[in-house]
């Protein structure tokens, strides 16, 4: 296949994702393959929710959204345009191993293998397996020539010439062991911080709360942390994320909440919270579920000498005018094509192997 194919094939696939992206899912007479695709798929959003209790409908059909939005024949000719693909000569078999915190969290991995003109060998985390094997299904029947190139396994990847895989900071020592003879990608946990200098408008503050609230915090993207000056006044942060407190309703995540508001109280530890959110002063990055740690600062130089001392640990930066890769409030769950995890080129990588 040449790399316009592949990239026209994808497009289709942003189409038909597009029908999925609102829980008001609509089949469209424009769609190619829907009258063999459509019903088998609302039936795998069915499984997801029913799999994976933090895999509701609406952060399902945000990801879908998402998704339907990059996979345009403009974004993906965006995306592409700086490589050279005229030396690539024969496909390797890469094994993608995929995490499973937000629904098809591994897609831009899988979407880059393919893209690229390999072969993909995926292991899925049993916490997101019945999206991804559905959709490589459509892509097959929409491009024959992806026939042979997917391959799902549940077993010990073997076989592959090259590895990009994500895990926790445990597993990630383990892959860089068991991997170490192989070109790899290797992930581990990182989070993302937001820094407020008490200047951020009701509406920034509004956006930062998707940057929080959106799959539950679950994601690398997600802020976790947030850097405010000494003697920052939280009144008008609640005030502006108090909107989300439906999120309380949702079994899963009151649970997580009532626990660790039990554990800090019990602990005797300094927290705020209002009703269904705590913030907790911590040098952590990662925090638990209905948390948000925050930390002081009174030097702005001194804090960015600080981020960049932990970068291998921050994922994004939320700010205004504070580093020059910043991402703008509200926007770390839609990230482009070529914002790449960890600040790794996969594409790039991909094509040097």
């Amino acid at each position: 296949m040449q790399i316009q194919e592949r990239i026209d094939a994808f497009v289709i696939l942003g189409d038909f994702l597009r029908q999925f992206s609102s829980e008001a899912i609509q089949k469209s007479d424009n769609v190619k393959h829907n009258d063999l695709f459509f019903d088998g798929f609302k039936h795998q959003l069915k499984l997801a929710k029913e799999n994976n209790g933090w895999f509701t409908t609406e952060n399902i059909c945000f990801a879908l959204k998402s998704w339907s939005k990059a996979l345009t024949n403009e974004n993906l000719n965006t995306w592409l345009k700086p490589y050279s693909f005229a030396d690539f000569t024969t496909p390797k078999k890469v094994a993608v191993i995929m995490a499973g915190n937000i629904p098809l969290v591994g897609f831009h991995d899988f979407l880059s293998v393919l893209i690229s003109g390999h072969n993909v060998l995926v292991k899925q985390s049993s916490n997101d397996k019945h999206l991804l094997p559905y959709l490589a299904k459509y892509l097959e029947y929409v491009a024959p020539g992806f026939k042979g190139s997917i391959q799902f396994t549940e077993e010990k990847v073997e076989n592959f010439d090259a590895v990009i895989a994500t895990g926790s900071n445990n597993t990630a020592r383990y892959f860089e062991y068991y991997f170490k003879d192989k070109p790899s990608i290797i992930r581990n946990n990182r989070n993302s911080v937001a820094v407020l200098t008490g200047e951020e408008s009701h509406e920034d503050l509004k956006n930062l709360s998707e940057d929080i609230f959106r799959y539950y915090g679950l994601g690398c993207r997600n802020v976790s942390k947030l850097f405010v000056p000494k003697g920052y006044k939280f009144d008008a942060f609640f005030e502006a994320i108090y909107h989300w407190h439906p999120i309380i309703e949702k079994a899963k995540y009151a649970n997580n909440y009532d626990y660790n508001k039990a554990v800090y109280l019990m602990s005797e530890f300094n927290m705020l919270e209002n009703g269904f959110f705590m913030i907790k002063e911590d040098k952590s990055f990662a925090s638990p579920i209905a948390t948000l740690f925050y930390e002081h600062y009174d030097d702005i130089e001194k804090l960015k000498e600080k981020m960049d001392n932990k970068k291998d640990q921050i994922q994004c930066t939320v700010s205004c005018g504070f580093v020059e890769n910043e991402i703008a409030f509200g926007a770390t769950q839609k990230p482009q094509l070529w914002d790449y995890a960890d600040d790794i080129d996969s594409i790039e990588f991909l094509l040097s192997i």
